[in-house]
C-alpha cells in the first residue's frame, strides 16, 4: 500500500501539473498522436475494407495481412523505423509505426461489418432498384456499423498502448513518467504513469462500448430482443 500511496502523492504534487512536462501537456501529446494515427489508418484501411466486404474479393489477402501485422512487435517496429528514418525524423517514424499497428483492426472491422449483413437483405435492396452505392451506404454500412466501431475501438486501444513506448524515443506522452521513472528507479512515478495510461485506455474503451451499442439499429435491436429470435451479428458485436 505504501507504493500506491507514494504514487498518489506523486500524481498530486504541484510540480506534476506545471511546466513543459506537466501531466496535462503529456496527456495532450498522447491524445494527439493517437488521434492522428487512427485517422490516417482509417483513411487507408476503411475504403479497402468496405470494398473487400462489398465485393467479396481479396478477403484472403486482407486476413493474411491483418494477421501478419498483428504479429509485429510494437517496440521493435518503432525502433526499426526510427533507425530507417533517422534521428531527425523521429515523429514521422513514430506516426508510421502507430498507423501500421492500427490498420489491421480497422481493416477487419470494415470488411467483417459489411460481410455480416444478411445477403437476403442486400439482395432485397438491389431488387428495389438501389444502386451499388445505395446498397452499401443505406444497408451494408449502417447494419455493419457496430462491427466497424468495434474495429475502431480495438485500433484506438492498440495505439494508446503503443504511444506509451514513444517516450523511449523522446516523444513525450503519458509514457514519459514511466520511462523516466525506470531510469531514475522511482517506482512510485512508474506506477503513477502506468495508472494514468490504464485510466485513459479504460475511459476510451467505455466511450467506444457505448458508441458500439448505440450504433445497433433500433429495428435490429427490437427483433433480437423478441423472445425466440436469434441475435444478429450487429447486436452480438455490441456489449451487453
Amino acid at each position: 500500500m505504501s507504493l500506491f500511496a507514494d504514487a498518489l502523492d506523486w500524481l498530486l504534487a504541484p510540480e506534476q501539473w506545471t511546466g513543459a512536462y506537466a501531466l496535462p501537456a503529456l496527456l495532450g501529446q498522447h491524445l494527439r498522436y493517437t488521434a492522428a494515427s487512427v485517422l490516417v489508418a482509417a483513411l487507408i484501411a476503411l475504403p479497402a475494407g468496405w470494398l473487400i466486404g462489398h465485393t467479396g474479393r481479396g478477403r484472403e489477402v486482407a486476413v493474411a495481412v491483418s494477421g501478419a501485422a498483428r504479429a509485429i512487435p510494437s517496440f521493435g517496429l518503432l525502433i526499426l523505423l526510427v533507425l530507417l528514418f533517422g534521428v531527425l525524423h523521429v515523429p514521422a517514424a513514430a506516426l508510421v509505426t502507430f498507423v501500421l499497428l492500427a490498420i489491421p483492426s480497422l481493416l477487419a472491422g470494415a470488411y467483417t461489418g459489411v460481410e455480416a449483413v444478411d445477403r437476403r437483405v442486400v439482395d432485397a435492396a438491389r431488387a428495389t432498384g438501389m444502386t451499388e452505392w445505395q446498397v452499401f451506404w443505406r444497408v451494408e454500412f449502417r447494419l455493419g456499423l457496430p462491427l466497424l466501431i468495434g474495429g475502431l475501438r480495438a485500433a484506438t486501444l492498440q495505439v494508446i498502448a503503443t504511444v506509451t513506448i514513444a517516450a523511449y524515443v523522446n516523444l513525450g506522452g503519458l509514457g514519459y513518467p514511466i520511462i523516466q521513472g525506470i531510469q531514475l528507479r522511482s517506482f512510485d512515478q512508474v506506477l503513477a504513469g502506468a495508472v494514468l495510461v490504464a485510466l485513459l485506455a479504460l475511459a476510451v474503451d467505455l466511450l467506444f462500448a457505448a458508441a458500439q451499442r448505440a450504433a445497433v439499429p433500433a429495428g435490429v435491436r427490437a427483433a433480437a430482443e423478441t423472445p425466440g429470435a436469434s441475435r444478429s451479428p450487429a447486436l452480438r458485436a455490441a456489449p451487453g
